[in-house]
Parts: C-alpha cells; structure tokens; sequence
C-alpha cells in the first residue's frame, strides 16, 4: 500500500458523498444487529474488495485504515478523522456504540438535507450568473464585431438616432474599456465570492438580506441547525456542540456562534442568545420557535422537528428565488436581443438613408 493509493482512496472516498452515506447506513445497520465495530468494518472491507479478489479498492482501503486506527487505540471519530469532511467528524464524536449507532444515522440524515440545500443553492446561483455572463458576452460582442463594420460602412458624416445611436455608444465604450469592464467584473464576482465564507460582523448582517448573501446564509444555517439537531439527538450538551461547530467553522458562521455563546454563557437560552447577537440567525420564526422550546421538555425531539422543517422550507425558499432569478435573467437577455436586432435593423435604415 503505497501514499499514492491511500491518497487517492481518501479523495474518492471524500468526493463520493451518496456512496460515503450508503456506507454509514449499513455500518449502523450492522452494529444495531450486535456487530463488533471491528466486523462490522470487516464486513463492509470484504464487500468492498469483491471477497478479498480487489483489495485496492478505494473503500477497502478505508475500511481497512479505520480497522488499523482503532486498533492502536483511537476512539471511532478519530480513527475516521482526515478520512471525512470535519463536519461528518463531529456528528461521531461519541464512544458509546449504541451512540455511534445514532451518530452514525444522524449523519445520513444531515449530509442528505445539507446536499439537498446545496444543490438548491447552486441551482439558485449557477444558471443568474451563466445568464449575467452571457448578456455581458453579447453586449461585448455587438460592441467590438457587430457594430464597427456597419459603422465604417456608413462614414463619419451620418448623425446616428434612436437604437442605433446606443449601438455606436456601446461599440466605441467596449472598443475603449471593454479590458477594464471585464476585469472589474471578475473582480466583483471574485470579491462577493470569497466575501462570503469570510465576511462576518454587523455591516454583513445588513447584506443577509440581499442576494447572493442571503442564498449563503440560508445554507449556512440550515447545515448548522441540523448538524446541531444530531449532536443534541446523540447526548451533547448546546454549549459543547455549538464550541465544537465553531471551532469547524468558517468565519462567517463561527463568529455568529461564538457571539451566541457568549450570551449562552451568561444564561440565556438558545433562541434568546441567537436573538440578542442581532444577526437574525436563522430567521426571526426559527429563534421565536428554539427560545420556547428551549425552556421545555424533549428539546432534542423539538430541535429536531425544527430542523427539519427548515430544512423542507428553506428548499421551497431556494427554488421560488431560483425561479425569480431565472425569469429576471432570460427576461434580460431577451430585451438585451431584441436591443441588439432593432437597434441594428435601425442603423441599416439611416445607412440606406444616408447612401441614397
């Protein structure tokens, strides 16, 4: 076994996540029917290896260095640490195998609602910004090609009206700075880009409410709130797991959760400590529903539901402003045509006029 194959094991087994997910399930699915953790993870590496004839394979070889690590000693979620993203790390944290057994479903269950939300965001973002993209494409286009010949054709004395007018406005702008256009433009998709996993305090509280940031913060907070929903479900403690997603956190989310448990510590309860940082995470409804909760019995079976709810809701949400966003922008390079067709239909009438 070389570096090579357990790099490459490692990176599909991480890349994989429906395979991943299957894989937790029948490992909960064998301990729950009195299954040793060690062959548990024997069986699935036999399964695996196609009986041992393809020991190479990826989640063989995972199954393999799990069954090593908890050989010298390590608890499950360390021996599976480096090997899943830290998030399915710490959905496992618990020693307890009738524990893991929950922890283990509990990732199933998050990993599945959090893919959910990040395909519902992607759909939301990807096809605005390829439609954005293609109206700047045509704009650039029309400017720098189209244009310039019907331009020459009709000499420098001809007084350009209406359409056609904007067309040589365009033209002689993207000609000029179309360079400069271009790079603010990707520097401003970079900027939001980046601005959003790293972009914390008050002034971004205010820009949660608009788009792109509000579509990030919706995903942020539902893979939070379910995440939270299974450490509770699996016997920790809201302080300890919130330290313990914040410490995993990008520092969007962490500075929420450490402003939050900064009000935990003094003695509120968690939707009070989400509605004091101001930040209206989740939303004003989820922090109304966990500050009563909070003070009432079955608060991890509320917590649950809660989660899941926001889940199904924030789904809905993410569609409806996918569809608004893909409306807007084939609406946009519809009008962006029909301005390209007149306003060139228009020049070639005054060069007609102008020649005859």
């Amino acid at each position: 076994m070389t570096k090579l194959d357990l790099l490459y094991a490692k990176l599909v087994f991480r890349l994989n996540t429906e395979k991943r997910m299957a894989t937790a399930r029948k490992l909960a699915s064998l301990l729950r029917n009195d299954f040793t953790l060690m062959d548990a993870l024997n069986r699935l590496e036999m399964i695996e290896s196609h009986g041992g004839t393809k020991p190479d394979e990826p989640f063989a070889i995972v199954m393999r260095e799990w069954q090593k690590n908890l050989e010298r000693g390590m608890s499950f979620s360390d021996a599976t640490r480096g090997w899943v993203p830290p998030d399915e790390t710490l959905l496992v944290t618990s020693g307890n195998l009738s524990d893991l057994v929950i922890a283990l479903e509990n990732v199933s269950r998050v990993v599945d609602g959090t893919q959910r939300i990040k395909r519902a965001m992607t759909s939301a973002i990807a096809y605005p910004l390829f439609l954005l993209i293609l109206t700047f494409g045509i704009i650039m286009l029309v400017g720098v090609y189209l244009v310039p010949p019907l331009a020459e054709i009709a000499g420098d004395n001809i007084i350009w009206r209406g359409m056609a007018a904007s067309l040589i406005w365009i033209s002689e702008f993207s000609i000029k700075y179309w360079p400069v256009v271009l790079g603010i433009f990707i520097a401003l998709v970079a900027i939001v880009w980046i601005s959003l996993p790293n972009w914390s305090g008050r002034l971004r509280a205010k820009f949660d409410k608009l788009p792109p940031w509000n579509v990030y913060k919706i995903q942020m907070s539902v893979g939070w709130l379910m995440s939270l929903s299974a450490m509770v479900a699996a016997g920790i403690t809201i302080p300890d797991a919130m330290r313990m997603l914040a410490d995993s956190s990008n520092k969007y989310l962490r500075s929420i959760l450490d402003e939050t448990l900064h009000y935990i510590a003094n003695g509120d309860n968690l939707g009070v400590a989400l509605n004091n940082t101001g930040r209206d995470f989740p939303n004003t409804e989820i922090i109304g529903d966990l500050a009563i909760y909070a003070d009432m019995n079955g608060f991890d079976e509320n917590l649950g539901r809660v989660a899941n709810d926001y889940l199904e809701e924030s789904v809905r949400k993410m569609e409806s402003v996918s569809s608004a966003l893909n409306s807007f922008g084939i609406l946009l390079v519809s009008a962006i045509i029909a301005w390209v067709v007149l306003g060139t239909f228009q020049m070639q009438d005054q060069i007609t006029a102008t020649l005859s």
